[in-house]
């Protein structure tokens, strides 16, 4: 029954015995062990690299860590994938097919993921060229916020109300960007009206010693206060103050409220809209 087994034909005369035979095993055996050291050659060469292409993104300050991260990977898996097609190629399979294979397939996925794709390609953009950093107040893809993670896929927003907000990547390239954080000043702007009664001087003197009193209006550039409309109901002057950007939304806020309230003191008419109904039938 044994000697049946092992003479039993397999493949071009092949027959079971002849693939037991201890030839044929130290054979298989060097193969494994030579299959085996390309494998751990081919794993300490892409660990090696990826290292080397993270370490680029970790020396250099003005370079995201993020993009070289992803790079690393990138090299890593594809210098993987030719050991394993080296290692498959040493036991005699025909690699050309394999490749084929893989490219119709890397085609299909990238005809499916085409949303995720443009958003990685992105990503790279953003991360590449720096429209913005973590920490800034943008306005992105008409979504307002501080930047709180700019990964290759999405850019994450905390919103005035701390909400987050998700945004992919593909809509902040493709649209206008609004970085209020990249210049340390920034220029506020108001528009007082008074009545056309008032004295203008003593208007004028009002607005500027209220504004210019507070710590964080910025003396230089110089501040301007003129008048720039007669209005239907006010004489509207026009305020314009640098400020840093930090105090920005703040101090706006705050100035409103104090230059009303100093008008008021002073006596000085801030009108409004009035309207007369006359009685046709009187």
């Amino acid at each position: 029954m044994i000697e049946q087994i092992l003479n039993y034909p397999i493949y071009n005369g092949q027959t079971v015995g002849d693939y037991l035979s201890l030839e044929f095993l130290l054979g298989v055996g060097g193969s494994i062990l030579g299959a085996l050291f390309l494998l751990a050659i081919g794993m300490l060469i892409a660990g090696w690299v990826a290292r080397r292409i993270r370490g680029i993104g970790s020396k250099y300050q003005k370079l995201d860590n993020t993009l070289f991260n992803f790079l690393g990977n990138i090299a890593r898996y594809v210098i993987l994938a030719f050991t394993a097609l080296i290692v498959l190629n040493t036991f005699g399979v025909q690699t050309t097919s394999i490749v084929a294979v893989i490219g119709a397939a890397g085609l299909a996925i990238g005809l499916a993921l085409q949303g995720t794709l443009s958003n990685v390609a992105a990503g790279v953009m953003i991360i590449l060229f720096r429209p913005f950093k973590i920490g800034d107040f943008v306005d992105v893809a008409g979504k307002m916020g501080t930047v709180k993670d700019i990964s290759l896929n999405f850019t994450e927003l905390a919103d005035l109300s701390n909400v987050q907000v998700i945004v992919p990547n593909s809509q902040v390239w493709g649209n206008i960007i609004t970085n209020f954080s990249t210049n340390q000043t920034r220029r506020a702007e108001w528009t007082f009206g008074v009545g056309y009664g008032a004295n203008l001087k003593t208007a004028e003197e009002v607005i500027r010693k209220v504004i210019m009193s507070d710590p964080r209006s910025m003396p230089e550039p110089e501040p301007f206060i003129q008048v720039n409309n007669l209005g239907d109901f006010s004489v509207d002057f026009l305020v314009r103050v640098w400020v840093k950007s930090s105090d920005f939304f703040q101090y706006q806020a705050d100035m409103k409220r104090q230059v009303k309230e100093a008008l008021d003191e002073a006596g000085v008419d801030i009108p409004f809209p009035t309207r007369t109904l006359v009685n046709a039938a009187e």
